[in-house]
Order: C-alpha cells, then structure tokens, then sequence
C-alpha cells in the first residue's frame, strides 16, 4: 500500500491534491451546516425505570409529555408597579397565543409556589410555561423572541428550562469551538515557524489541520442522518484534527526536509517521506483510533457519537497527512526551507542535538531515581482521582453568566431552584385494592411534604394542605382536586403517583441519597413497588450505564494497543511498559481536574462554577480515549527510533539516547502545539470544554516532559534487552512492520 502510495506520490503529486481540493469544496459547505445538526447532551437509556415512568405518565395517568420552560425577571421595579404589571400582562397574553404553549403559571397566580421576592435588593419572578415536547426548540425560540422586546421598565428577563439550557449548550459549544481555533492558530503558526525556521514549512501544518477537521465535519454532517450526534463531537474533532494533524504534518515535513539535505530530488524525498514518516504516521493513527473505539463500547448514543466523530476525525487526519502532505513537499520542493534566513533550528531540524545529547546522558546515568521519583509525583497528582463524582450535571454544565444557567440561579433563593429536577413517583399497586392503598399513600405523601430539602409535593392531598390552593371560591377548590387526582391516580387505578420537588437543584453527588431515601420512604409506607423517574433519576441511570461500561472500554483498547504494539516492536513488554506509562498520564490528568472542576481548586481563576461538586460523567472516558490516543503518539515517535537504532546493532542505552538526540525536539514542538490547542479551550462558557482543555493541557504537559523525555527513557535503560523479549514461535507467527520516520 505505502509502495503504491509512494509511486503516486512521486509520479502524480498534482492528481492527489486536486482530489483533496474537490472533496474540501464538497465537505466544507457540509461542515458549516453541521453546528444545526448536533443536539445537546441526553441522559436518555432505553428501557430504563425512568423512561417506564414517562410511558406510564402518559399511557397509564393520560398526561401530555411537556417541556417546562421558566421566564424569570429581575428588576428594580417593584412588580407590583402598574406599568410593569400591565408590561408583563401583555406579556403573557403574547405567551398563551404561541401554538404549542399549554398553560402559563403567572407570578401573582395562586400557587403553592412562591414566584415572587426580593432577593439582594432586586425583584425576582418567576412564570411558568408548559409547552408541547415535539417541538421545543421552536417553541422556545418564539419565547425568547417576546422576552428581548417585551419592554417591561427597568427590567432583566432570562428564559430557562431543559430546552434553554440544551439551546445554550449548543450555541456556546459551537462559540467555544469557533473561538478556540482563531485563538490557538496564530500562536500555532508561531511555533511552528520557530520549529521550522521557515514560513512555508510552518504553513503546511496549518493548512493540514483545517483540512482534516473540515473533512471530517463534513462527514459527521452525513452522520447526522442516521443518528444524533452531541455537540461535543465538535470539540473532539477540533482537537483531533488541530492537535494531530499538525503533529503528523511537522513529522513528515521534518522527514522530507532530512531527505532533501541527504541530496534527494523533492519527488523521490516526498516517495521516502510516505514509505518511512508516513508508516509511523499510519500506525500512530491506528493506536488513536483504537483508543476512541473505546467510545464506541457504551450503549448510549451520546457517547457513541463522540466516538464515530473522533474516529472520523483519526481517518481524515491520517489520510490527508500521508497523501496531500507529501503531494504538497513534492511540488514545493526546495522552496519549503524558504525563506532561508529565518532557519533557526531550535527544535525540528532533524539532527542531532547537543542539548538533548546533554539530556540522554543525564537521565540514563541514574535511570532508577529518575524511574522511582517521576512515578511517584505523577501518582500523587493523579491521587485526587480516587475521589472523584461523577454525574450527568445538565445547566450546571454552564458557566454562571449564560443565559440559562443565570436565570435558574436567581430563583434558588426562592427556593425554586428544584424545579427542574422533579422525582416523579409511581407506586404500583398491582392487585391491592385502591381503597386499601389510599392510607399509605396519604402516609407517603404526608412524609415526603414534611422533609426539610422537599419544596413540594403534587398529589390530590395538596388541596387540603396547601392555603394557595385553598380559596373562597368552591368551584375553583373542585376543579384544583380534579386536576390533581387525574394526573394522580392512573385510568385502571393500578398506579398512584406523586411528584417531589426539591427546594434547590440537586447535584450529582446528592442524586443516589435521593433515590434511596424515596425508595426507602415508598416501602416504609407498605408499597411493595415503588418506581422512580423524572429527570434527576434519568440522569443517574445514564451515569451509571456509562460508568459500568468503563471497566470494558479500557480494557479493550488496552488489548488492542497491547497486540498492535507487540506486533510492530518485536516485544512484549515495550507494549506493557507503554500502557503503563500512558495509564499514568491519563491518572494525572483525571487528579488535576478533579482538584479543578470538582474540590474548587482555583476554580475562581479558570471561571468555573463551585456548587457543581461532580464531573460530567461522560468526561472521564472521552478524556482517557483522547489522552491515550494522543500520548501513544509520542511514544511511537520516540520507540521507533530506538527501534531503529537497536536493529542497527546499538545496545539498548544507546538506543536511547540516539532516539532522544533525534526526537526530542519533534516531541517538544508537537507538545508546545497541542498545549496552545487545549489552552484555547479553557476560554469559554462550557464545562465539558473547560474540563477537556485542562485534562489534556496537563497530560500533555506531564507526557511530553516528565514521562516521555524521563520516565520512559528511565524504564527502557532499566529493562535494558529485556525491552525486546518475545518467544520465538511469537515471532515467527507475527507479521512485519516497519515504522521508521
């Protein structure tokens, strides 16, 4: 294959880069549209309790499945004013005329919630929408089109929900991407210019990233149509193609320019560049793939489109570097090193360098101490990670100032900020007779209303506890009672139900606390079956789905880089210390944002929330699978050559410190790259985006220094020529690969 690539490469350089150019004009209209076609985050499982409890709330009570939406106002006019309250009733009028609004709660209605107060000398409401669920992002948009020209004097209104804060989600996702790549390509093209010393072979890695990544937009577009893919693929396949593609493009622009100092003519050092550099290339994109197939394993399809978006992202990288880029050298030629008078050669020049000569030299004079002490560092960063929570966190998922995000903040004081996070409870009384069950559930329901974090609880017996619904008018008490007991008691009167809302949202952390307490309040009652649902429990159940699948993920990616790195080192325990090594990083990493995102550790710096107290439960393995795959890079680049030099007749030590001469400042530039990359993500208003930029800023940090340039140069001289051990029927039975670059 490689052969045939060469020859194409050398003989037809223009063909290649003509189709690279008709499939970029036929991907990149897909890629701009592609932002439209990515949904939020779901918690949804298929045939989990929770989505029961919806299909009975439907089938079985005969309720509508709604979205609830809240307009909440802050203002410093009283809303008692009669030219805010006559603002805010026409308001509402426009709000009950929207084709798909069901009710509107008004502020000064009679609740048993209080929408209303005054909260750090500013008034607060809150207005209650039920709205149709087939179409909720239409619905919404027409909402949030009333609120920005509703006029009401003095006045802030900010539109929340499920619906709002998934919309948010999106448009900052999107925003953040966008933002990251005008930030980190300007300051990429710096160091690459100081790496290469030249404008034009700095200039081909950049062109490579945006090709690979609008490439591969373009197909997660067409993806699109057969199944919902999450609007944080974006952001995967923006550090894949940026990171990885400039990583593959600088080590083949690097390899070419060895090529044409050895005396080769640009077509035959492009033909060499693909037969070495691009093998190793190839193969480093394999070993990426394979760590993002681990997100292919979870049922859940949010998670599985994270991992067809990277896996494409892995493809298009690959396949444009080891074509367009040595298509491109072989027509530029001589002209990459132009302009010659900015050649500064302080990193990727290709040769040796005394610098890192000086370096090898140090780390292998004592390779045990250098071993013991990085391993414990890196173990001590990675200890926080023992304690980490995981949990789908929804609006907490935004930074404070998005739209969404603030408007469920002001009303926590009202005690409203539960409202989203209702547990329904359906209690199954399968042959009993209602008449009996009647007490328990008055019982149940006196007992939930009576906890101190319970805001609410809906059933027929809040008539005769709540004062709001308790009027002079008998009429309007009937048909309250009527309301609440057909949404209570199902048509077959099997099924009873309550739902419980909380006083405040409930983080992740509190969710499990909840469930028992339910479970355990239900059965105290004497209801033998007692089902849960509403949000709170969906997203549990996908947290825990996801995190039951982890174990199963990991370690088939483990098997697989296992296998594919005994096959191409000759060696069983280079594969095993190089999981190992990258199992280290990736704990490191999993320990920072745990200190970060969840205990608070200069969250005040990096804009991140603190009453969260959980990582999204979806991070831990899209970070494993990024982090790995990434890192694996750089342990092909740097093995590879020690490799090279092995089967050259140099003992191990040497190996190593030849390899590190030659690699060390290939794995510097592509680090300094990847840490502009993922730095640029830290900047933004979505949690998981934070999160990401900051797991994969310091595994980066830690892989391209501590582990890779100390650590695994430290194992290896320890190992000595146990580095290639493998049985000889092994040997034989395995196929070649050579990785040269």
């Amino acid at each position: 294959m490689f052969n045939a690539l060469a020859r194409t490469v050398a003989t037809r350089p223009a063909w290649i880069l003509g189709f690279w150019a008709v499939l970029l004009l036929i991907a990149a209209p897909l890629a701009a549209m592609t932002p439209q076609r990515l949904t939020g985050a779901t918690s949804a499982i298929k045939n989990s309790e929770a989505e029961r409890v919806n299909q009975l709330v439907v089938n079985a009570f005969g309720q509508r499945r709604i979205d609830s939406t809240l307009i909440v106002s802050e203002s410093s006019t009283d809303p008692s004013d009669p030219k805010f309250l006559e603002s805010y009733k026409r308001l509402i009028q426009q709000l009950e005329a929207i084709d798909g609004v069901y009710s509107v709660t008004r502020f000064d209605a009679s609740s048993p919630l209080k929408l209303f107060g005054l909260v750090n000398g500013a008034h607060i409401t809150a207005t209650i929408l039920e709205t149709r669920l087939d179409k909720p992002e239409a619905v919404l948009e027409e909402i949030r089109g009333l609120t920005k020209v509703a006029g009401l004097p003095d006045t802030k209104l900010y539109v929340t929900g499920a619906t709002a804060v998934t919309k948010d989600f999106i448009e900052r996702s999107e925003s953040d991407t966008k933002r990251s790549e005008l930030a980190a390509l300007p300051l990429t093209a710096l160091v690459l210019v100081l790496a290469f010393g030249a404008l034009v072979a700095a200039g081909i890695p950049l062109v490579i990233g945006v090709f690979s990544i609008t490439s591969a937009l373009g197909l997660v577009y067409i993806a699109t149509y057969f199944f919902p893919v999450t609007s944080f693929a974006q952001s995967v396949v923006t550090i894949l193609g940026l990171g990885a593609g400039i990583d593959y493009a600088l080590l083949l622009v690097n390899r070419f320019r060895e090529e044409l100092a050895a005396g080769r003519d640009p077509r035959q050092a492009a033909s060499n560049t693909v037969r070495t550099a691009g093998r190793a290339v190839a193969f480093s994109g394999l070993t990426v793939a394979i760590a993002m197939g681990a997100l292919l394993i979870p049922d859940l399809l949010f998670i599985r489109s994270i991992g067809v978006a990277g896996v494409l992202a892995v493809l298009m990288t690959v396949l444009v570097s080891i074509s367009a880029v040595p298509a491109l050298l072989a027509i530029i030629g001589e002209r990459v090193n132009s302009p010659r008078k900015w050649q500064f050669k302080l990193t990727s020049s290709g040769a040796k360098n005394p610098f890192w000569h000086n370096w090898a030299e140090a780390v292998m004079r004592r390779p045990l101490i250098a071993a013991v002490l990085i391993s414990a560092f890196l173990l001590a960063i990675a200890s926080p990670a023992l304690h980490m929570k995981l949990g789908y966190t929804g609006a907490f998922g935004l930074t404070t100032n998005v739209e969404s995000r603030r408007g469920l903040e002001l009303i926590r004081p009202l005690e409203l900020g539960g409202s989203l996070d209702t547990f329904e409870v359906v209690l199954d009384l399968g042959t009993q007779d209602f008449r009996e069950a009647r007490a328990a559930w008055r019982k149940l329901d006196a007992t939930l209303a009576g906890w101190q974090d319970v805001r609410l609880v809906i059933s027929p017996f809040l008539v005769g506890r709540s004062d709001a619904l308790t009027t002079t008018s008998s009429g309007n008490g009937i048909t309250a009672l009527t309301t609440l007991t057909t949404r209570s008691i199902s048509a077959d009167r099997r099924y009873l139900r309550l739902s419980v809302i909380p006083k405040d949202a409930v983080p992740p952390p509190a969710i499990p606390g909840w469930l028992e307490r339910l479970r355990a309040a239900g059965a105290e009652a004497g209801f033998k079956t007692v089902l849960l649902g509403g949000a709170p429990v969906g997203s549990q159940e996908f947290t825990d789905a996801l995190v039951g699948s982890i174990p199963l993920a990991i370690g088939t990616v483990f098997l697989a880089t296992f296998v594919l790195m005994a096959i191409a080192f000759r060696s069983l325990v280079i594969p095993l210390k190089s999981i190992l090594m990258n199992t280290l990083t990736v704990g490191a990493s999993y320990g920072v944002i745990t200190l970060i995102f969840q205990n608070g550790f200069l969250a005040g710096l990096l804009n991140v929330p603190t009453d969260v107290g959980a990582i999204d439960s979806s991070l831990p393995l899209v970070m494993f699978a990024v982090t790995f795959g990434l890192s694996m890079d750089y342990e092909i680049f740097l093995l590879s050559r020690v490799q090279e030099a092995h089967l050259s007749g140099m003992s191990t030590v040497d190996s190593v410190k030849a390899a590190l001469e030659r690699t060390a400042g290939v794995i510097t530039s592509a680090a300094v790259i990847m840490l502009i990359i993922f730095a640029a993500f830290v900047q933004g208003d979505v949690i998981a985006n934070k999160t990401i930029g900051v797991g994969l800023f310091v595994a980066v940090l830690l892989d391209a220094t501590l582990v890779r340039l100390i650590l695994v140069p430290a194992v290896l001289a320890l190992a000595g020529e146990w580095n290639w051990w493998m049985p000889s029927f092994l040997k034989r039975a395995l196929p070649k690969i050579s990785l040269e670059h």
